[in-house]
């Protein structure tokens, strides 16, 4: 049995986290394979969402914590609740919940099984089943060729909201990803592809949030920016620990 922190970064979500929250719970109640426990990670909410998640806090407080980071960017919330966490898995989900929950344990047992450093979901390989507008199934697609193309990076989706890693490989690999908001998830995969550790993709049941807060345009502007920069500066090497490497 792994101990699994699963976090939840949300940016003024205080309309959705109770719900995708008790959906979650009722989902990892069924699954007593690992130890599980909820990271809300409030990032720099302007609205309730801090207050909600302090009420879910109390009302589950074995299986839920709050992580409160007061400056805004999705890679500084993961990059707070991943390094203080003590679990052997950290892994996120996004608060729409548009990946299946079914999918979890594809993502997290081959990692407690130490058969993979990295698991990420990709909603672009044959085997996905995605519903998302034309239009932002281009920008997607169009994104992962850029990063193939130019940053050399072998996948099939680097943004998808549904990751996980084992805790002792992210100590080696965030203190050289420097991106802080949504170009963190595909920095992290160039650096731990760069740095010989092992990525397996997870192929998933994908439902669009049709209210999601993501500017898309701009997310794709920044992370283009992103991999200018890090093929510009070279990808670093990560420091790595005496844990169990594959």
């Amino acid at each position: 049995m792994a101990s699994v922190d699963l976090v939840i970064p949300c940016y003024n979500e205080a309309h959705v986290l109770e719900g995708s929250i008790d959906r979650l719970l009722s989902f990892l109640a069924g699954r007593s394979e690992h130890d599980w426990r909820i990271i809300v990670a409030d990032n720099a909410s302007t609205d309730s969402t801090l207050q909600v998640a302090r009420k879910l806090e109390e009302a589950h407080s074995r299986l839920l914590v709050v992580l409160h980071i007061p400056v805004k960017g999705r890679g500084l919330a993961l990059r707070n609740a991943w390094l203080t966490s003590s679990a052997d898995i950290c892994a996120y989900m996004d608060v729409d919940l548009s990946t299946d929950l079914q999918h979890l344990p594809s993502l997290i047992d081959p990692l407690a099984r130490q058969e993979a450093d990295l698991c990420f979901g990709t909603r672009l390989h044959d085997d996905s089943q995605t519903e998302r507008s034309f239009r932002r199934e281009f920008i997607s697609r169009s994104y992962v060729w850029i990063l193939r193309r130019f940053g050399g990076l072998r996948v099939t989706d680097a943004q998808c909201g549904f990751k996980a890693i084992r805790t002792e490989v992210a100590r080696s690999l965030l203190p050289v990803v420097e991106d802080t908001g949504f170009f963190f998830d595909s920095e992290l995969l160039i650096v731990a592809q760069e740095n010989n550790f092992r990525l397996l993709e997870v192929p998933v049941k994908w439902i669009d949030d049709p209210d999601s807060r993501v500017n898309i345009w701009q997310t794709a502007l920044n992370d283009l920016r992103g991999l200018w920069r890090v093929r510009r500066g070279g990808v670093p090497r990560a420091v790595r620990s005496s844990g169990n490497f594959g």
